[in-house]
């Protein structure tokens, strides 16, 4: 992509690649030589630049510390067999960045912004993207308002921030889920559709108490009634009901996942029949019970697709069917991968070579 941000760089004097294990990659933890950079002043981004990944100094009194702006996405790269790289649906990305940005009343980010700093990141870190099997590189755009003012108003000013770090597949086993029926994530005229900072803080108390109970993570539920299953605490949820896919429908307490997206499509066009709309934990309790589900997933960029071996209610648990005998998911989740690493076609145009 050609730049024309006329982007400055720095280079890492040092380049850490060479004391980074591969085989040990726990998510979020290692970070490539670089980050890129922007500001928004004055009404308008500025100051592009890649520099040493590294501390960014600013004042205390930033409002993303006391008022919470703060949005972020998550995104993955790809090695492709003949050593290019590519960068799975950054369109959906940028266009669910700039919907939370519009929902906390930040400034939004231009197209060439997030995609030229996506490329310039790649090009000078590209040493770093794995090319193991289930392996990625792992992005993070993130943006923060950096007003040094204490006052509660959408600030005037805005960093962001593009991270990588080489990541592992980001749960190794099937997961252990509680439904959760006190705490909630999100509500109605909130920012649960919004992919900001505080939906996350606001989900680690309940997530510290379910994993002392012995679970992997939450099944959250809708915060008018809990009778209605939302999301999981990273990732959409879905479930195989009489051989069709069953997952809660977007609304504005429940995150518009890309990989919910991308695997909707894909299961659309092996044929397979898919319904979103308000799923009811008592249907899937009973679907449990007289053997209608085979199957419940989780998905989401860091979980692509994470099988769900266990379901607890109101402290009974429900065990599902062994993971390794399941079909459906599975072969979807193969799909996913052959087209991310350039395996089969890209019949979608998902895949963004940089």
């Amino acid at each position: 992509m050609k730049d024309s941000l006329n982007i400055k760089t720095t280079k890492a004097g040092q380049s850490r690649l060479a004391e980074t294990d591969f085989r040990d990659l726990p998510f979020g933890k290692v970070f490539t030589d670089h980050m890129f950079v922007a500001d928004f002043e004055d009404g308008e981004w500025k100051n592009f630049e890649i520099l040493p990944y590294g501390p960014i100094s600013m004042s205390p009194a930033i409002s993303a510390l006391h008022y919470g702006q703060a949005i972020f996405e998550g995104m993955k790269a790809y090695t492709q067999p003949d050593g290019s790289v590519s960068v799975f649906r950054a369109d959906k990305n940028f266009a669910r960045l700039n919907k939370s940005a519009v929902r906390m009343a930040m400034a939004t980010i231009p197209e060439d912004v997030f995609m030229q700093g996506i490329a310039a990141l790649i090009n000078i870190d590209k040493a770093w993207v794995p090319s193991e099997e289930n392996y990625s590189l792992y992005l993070r755009p993130v943006m923060f308002a950096t007003d040094p003012v204490l006052g509660v108003r959408p600030s005037s000013s805005y960093k962001f921030v593009i991270l990588a770090n080489p990541s592992a597949p980001y749960y190794s086993n099937p997961l252990r889920v509680k439904i959760e029926t006190h705490y909630t994530r999100s509500d109605n005229g909130g920012v649960g559709a919004a992919k900001t900072a505080g939906n996350y803080s606001r989900a680690m108390l309940p997530t510290v108490e379910a994993q002392a109970q012995g679970f992997d993570q939450l099944i959250w539920t809708d915060a008018k009634e809990n009778k209605y299953v939302e999301e999981s605490g990273a990732a959409n949820l879905m479930f195989i009901i009489d051989g069709k896919i069953v997952t809660p429908e977007v609304r504005e307490t429940i995150l518009d996942g890309v990989t919910r997206d991308t695997i909707i499509l894909l299961a659309k066009s092996m044929g397979i029949t898919v319904e979103e709309r308000r799923v009811a934990i008592s249907e899937v309790l009973e679907a449990i019970e007289n053997g209608t589900l085979t199957e419940a997933f989780a998905v989401g960029t860091a979980a692509t697709v994470t099988q769900i071996s266990e379901i607890s209610y109101e402290g009974k648990n429900h065990v599902l069917a062994d993971p390794a005998t399941r079909t459906v998911s599975p072969a979807i989740a193969k799909k996913l991968n052959d087209i991310r690493y350039g395996v089969t076609a890209d019949e979608f145009g998902w895949n963004w070579i940089v």
